[in-house]
């Protein structure tokens, strides 16, 4: 019998709390080697105090986080050879160049000077970055940052690669040349865990953990977790979608309605049986229906749909 592969991050009891507040909350969870792994959930979720404690920045309050078959409570400086942690604020030298900074960062982790012309064109080739190498990374636009924090936190070739949501507050383009950094990084076998507040990045991921108040409620596939709600997701386009969907929200049948532009995701088990009573609901007040039917569900269906079920389960 062929055994399996140890996998490249394993999480278990992870745990971290702020004197009386549990940021992080017993997380259990493996990541296989070679694979694009999301940590997605709203501000406040607990996923930057995770990345924190997996790159050893942190120290776990209990449990513990296995990289590279190094446990980070133990050992987190040998944990950091194996890995590339690039946060939200990643810290770039903003009176160095662009090439200046990725020969420091070249420097640090001891990167053989035999070995740096072939590895910076490969990053120049991807981050397109080489004709402002010499321009100091102060004058760099945020999603030139981001891609030289990526570069950087890259020149040592590590194992795992820790992002901590790398696309906030860039503009669409970095933010789709971002990605396909990451994605280029995976192909070349590494491993990837990043956060992210995204919803629409999360079905980019192999797999996801969904995060809510520090705790995982679903962790699968992305097309998995949205297979749970297919067939139970419906758009609707009215005349007045907000007070659409604050009347479609008061219906007792109605698990959930949200508003995705201009349109409302209603988020119902007997459509067919119910709808009538729904299209009486918006008749009352005046509100006109366009056009309505089935949609795909997309991860933020998902996510407030768990979140919803978890409160409720509380109750």
């Amino acid at each position: 019998m062929t055994s399996r592969p140890e996998p490249a991050v394993r999480l278990a009891g992870l745990t971290r709390e702020f004197g009386d507040v549990t940021a992080v909350d017993g997380l259990d969870f493996e990541v296989e080697s070679g694979e694009l792994f999301g940590i997605v959930g709203p501000d406040g979720a607990g996923k930057t105090t995770t990345l924190r404690m997996l790159a050893g920045v942190l120290r776990p309050t209990a449990g513990d986080a296995i990289l590279a078959g190094v446990s980070v409570s133990r050992f987190p400086e040998r944990v950091k050879p194996h890995i590339a942690y690039m946060s939200q604020r990643f810290g770039l030298y903003t009176d160095l160049t662009v090439r200046e900074n990725i020969d420091f960062y070249a420097d640090l982790y001891s990167v053989p000077k035999a070995d740096r012309p072939a590895r910076l064109e490969r990053l120049y080739r991807f981050s397109a970055l080489q004709p402002f190498e010499n321009r100091l990374a102060g004058q760099l636009s945020g999603g030139m940052k981001q891609k030289l924090g990526l570069s950087c936190a890259l020149i040592h070739e590590p194992e795992i690669m820790l992002l901590d949501e790398p696309t906030f507050g860039v503009d669409p383009i970095s933010r789709r040349d971002l990605w396909l950094i990451v994605h280029e990084m995976v192909a070349r076998g590494t491993t990837v865990i990043l956060s992210t507040a995204y919803m629409d990045e999360a079905e980019r991921c192999d797999r996801v953990a969904l995060l809510h108040e520090g705790r995982v409620v679903a962790l699968d596939t992305p097309d998995s977790l949205q297979d749970t709600l297919r067939g139970k997701i419906y758009q609707l386009s009215t005349s007045d979608p907000r007070r659409a969907r604050d009347l479609i929200a008061e219906h007792p049948r109605v698990r959930n309605a949200a508003l995705f532009g201009e349109t409302i995701h209603v988020s119902i088990d007997h459509w067919e049986q119910d709808w009538p009573s729904v299209e009486r609901l918006l008749g009352s007040g005046n509100v006109t229906i366009h056009s309505h039917g089935p949609s795909d569900p997309t991860m933020e269906d998902v996510f407030i749909d768990l979140v919803l079920a978890k409160a409720s389960d509380s109750d």
